[in-house]
């Protein structure tokens, strides 16, 4: 279930310098793992310190994949972790790499790879959940959707939070990492002209604010002009107001759109 990544000499570094003893393990892809497989994680870590969640963090009306992680006594990952993912629940850290990525370019598999480790060394929340806790519940009440695209928010909310941590690390990794930068900023590069018309599309209802944030959330990790109304996210603000910041700006911006 879970076998041991060989990883590159940069990777290996940043590993060193960031999340020392993390292991790296190959693995069949998932969205959630469950209490039954997770636990099969103790046989190849030296703990297991299961995160605890309030079920009272979620509307009634929230996805039933969410209520059911919450009510799990041990599980790990959620729809829209992508095809890198990492745990702090087990010591040393777990960071999982999913057979999804199978035939995707190696840099970029390592580039995902730099990225979790730089998630597990800045202490983030594993997921949206340890992000916005009960402020899930303001956020659900204070944007006109439903549960589905309430989550889907929360999720690139969370996706633009880590990328604010995580793009200073990589912009630093030019001078010790030159093959991590480099397939760091090829990734900005192919997202970016995707964002050239975001703001008018979302203006003109051909993209909703949901698909549009999902996609300009995720470029805040790159050195890329997010556009806006999600630039206000690309902010030092957000980085150290979190959640409430992120809310107040969900709020705003749903009103000026249906205003």
């Amino acid at each position: 279930m879970f076998d041991r990544r060989d990883v590159s000499q940069p990777v290996d570094a940043v590993r060193s310098s960031t999340a020392p003893g993390a292991l790296i393990v190959n693995t069949p892809d998932f969205q959630t793992l469950q209490t039954a497989r997770a636990e099969e994680l103790g046989l190849v870590v030296d703990r297991i310190e299961p995160i605890a969640y309030d079920p009272a963090w979620l509307p009634e009306s929230a996805p039933a994949q969410l209520r059911t992680t919450l009510e799990t006594p041990f599980s790990i990952g959620l729809p829209g972790d992508g095809g890198v993912a990492w745990t702090k629940q087990t010591e040393p850290p777990v960071v999982f790499v999913k057979d999804r990525l199978e035939g995707s370019p190696p840099s970029f598999v390592e580039f995902l790879i730099a990225e979790a480790l730089c998630e597990i060394g800045e202490s983030l929340p594993e997921n949206c959940l340890g992000f916005f806790r009960e402020a899930y519940l303001d956020l659900d009440a204070a944007v006109p959707l439903g549960p589905t695209d309430t989550y889907q928010l929360a999720v690139a909310l969370f996706d633009a939070y880590r990328g604010l941590y995580t793009q200073p690390q990589f912009e630093r990794f030019a001078d010790d990492h030159l093959a991590l930068f480099t397939a760091w900023k090829d990734a900005g590069e192919r997202v970016e002209p995707r964002l050239d018309d975001l703001s008018r599309e979302v203006a003109t209802g051909r993209t909703s604010v949901t698909d549009a944030a999902e996609l300009a959330c995720g470029a805040i990790k790159h050195d890329v002009t997010i556009p806006t109304p999600f630039s206000v996210l690309d902010s030092a603000a957000y980085r150290e107001e979190g959640p409430e910041f992120g809310i107040v700006w969900a709020e705003k911006t749903f009103d000026k759109l249906t205003s």
